[in-house]
C-alpha cells in the first residue's frame, strides 16, 4: 500500500504560558483557541479510527510490539523483514542507517527492558496520498504519533568482537517518538512506522 510519503503536521511540544498570559493577553487568546483547535483534530482523526474498531489497549501493545521487532532487526541488519513493517521512505531511510553503523561496526546487541516505563499518543491525523480528493475522507490514512519511555541495554563490537561502543551491562533511558500510520481504505491495511521525530538530547 503507497503511504503519502510525509508526516502530516509533525509534533512539536508546545511552548509553556503563564495563566495570566493565556487569559489576559491577546496573544495568549489566540494561543488558547490555537490548543484547542489541535485537540479538536486530535478527537476527530480518534473517532474516525474507532469506527473501524480501534481500541488504545489493543494499539499500545502492537505499538510497543513494533517498537521491540524494529528496533531488534535494525540491531540484527535485517532489511528484508524491517520492509514490510515501515513505509516506503521510512525503509530508504532506515537502510542508509544500517548501512552507516556496519561501515563503524561489526555486530551489536540490543535489548529492550520490559515493560517500557510510558507509552502515550501525542498526537493523531488524517492525511491523504497526493492526487486524492482531500474531503474524500473515505481514502485517509491514520497517523498516530506515540511517545515511548523505555529502558534499554545497548553493545557494538568490531570485526574481532571487541566492544567498542556502549555497556550491555548497563540499562540507560531512552525517549523516543515515533509516528505510526495505517490506511483506512486498503484492505488488510496495518500500523507501519513512518517517521520518527528527533529528540533533543537530555530531553526526558
Amino acid at each position: 500500500m503507497l503511504s503519502p510519503g510525509i508526516i502530516y503536521e509533525p509534533y512539536g511540544p508546545r511552548e509553556p504560558i503563564s495563566f495570566l498570559r493565556r487569559w489576559f493577553t491577546r496573544n495568549g487568546w489566540r494561543r488558547t483557541k490555537d490548543d484547542i483547535f489541535l485537540e479538536l483534530k486530535n478527537a476527530y482523526a480518534i473517532a474516525k479510527l474507532r469506527k473501524s474498531g480501534y481500541s488504545k489497549a489493543k494499539f499500545y501493545t502492537e505499538a510497543v510490539n513494533l517498537y521491540k521487532e524494529i528496533n531488534m532487526l535494525m540491531a540484527l541488519g535485517d532489511k528484508t523483514s524491517l520492509r514490510k513493517m515501515v513505509t516506503e521512505q521510512m525503509y530508504s531511510a532506515l537502510k542508509s542507517e544500517i548501512k552507516l553503523r556496519e561501515s563503524r561496526w561489526s555486530s551489536v546487541y540490543w535489548e529492550l527492558i520490559e515493560p517500557v516505563i510510558k507509552i502515550r499518543t501525542l498526537r493523531a491525523r488524517m492525511a491523504s496520498i497526493i492526487g486524492v480528493d482531500k474531503d474524500d475522507l473515505s481514502k485517509v490514512f491514520i497517523q498516530l504519533t506515540l511517545e515511548f519511555l523505555s529502558k534499554q541495554k545497548f553493545e557494538a563490537y568490531d570485526a574481532k568482537g571487541a566492544v567498542v561502543a556502549g555497556n550491555k551491562d548497563k540499562e540507560v533511558l531512552v525517549r523516543d517518538i515515533w509516528v505510526f500510520e495505517k490506511s483506512q481504505f486498503h484492505p488488510g491495511a496495518y500500523w507501519r512506522l513512518c517517521g520518527r521525530i528527533p529528540v533533543k538530547p537530555g530531553d526526558i
